[in-house]
């Protein structure tokens, strides 16, 4: 229950929609599991990193395709703005490409603080 109330106080600091994590939608796509929905939010988070590297290292032809994958995955789990950015990396032209994948980084920093948040409260109710 201590998670839940971390997670409504994470969502409050933000305009609605505009939060890293939308906790509410997580747990209801987790059904309430709390450790499930540690473990998806942990992959989310690894995910995205390797995804954004993967950015820079292949052609920008194939860069759209990283973003909707990133898109999705954004989407369950609760990540609007990332999702949003993703989606604005997959619309973008050549030429504008890196400042959109540039936001898109900044965007999942900001979820993997909040990600990071969560399982540091999650430890130390455990221990």
């Amino acid at each position: 229950m201590a998670i839940m109330d971390r997670s409504t106080a994470v969502n409050r600091q933000a305009p609605a929609g505009d939060e890293p994590i939308d906790f509410a939608h997580l747990f209801r796509m987790t059904l309430g599991d709390h450790d499930l929905a540690h473990e998806v939010l942990a992959l989310f988070d690894r995910q995205t990193e390797i995804l954004i590297a993967r950015m820079a290292a292949v052609d920008p032809s194939c860069v759209a395709a990283l973003a909707h994958t990133i898109k999705g995955s954004a989407r369950g789990v609760g990540a609007g703005p990332v999702a949003r950015a993703a989606e604005a990396v997959e619309s973008a032209p050549v030429g504008e490409l890196a400042p959109a994948v540039a936001a898109l980084a900044a965007a999942t920093g900001q979820a993997s603080a909040a990600i990071a948040d969560l399982l540091r409260v999650k430890r130390a109710i455990e221990s």
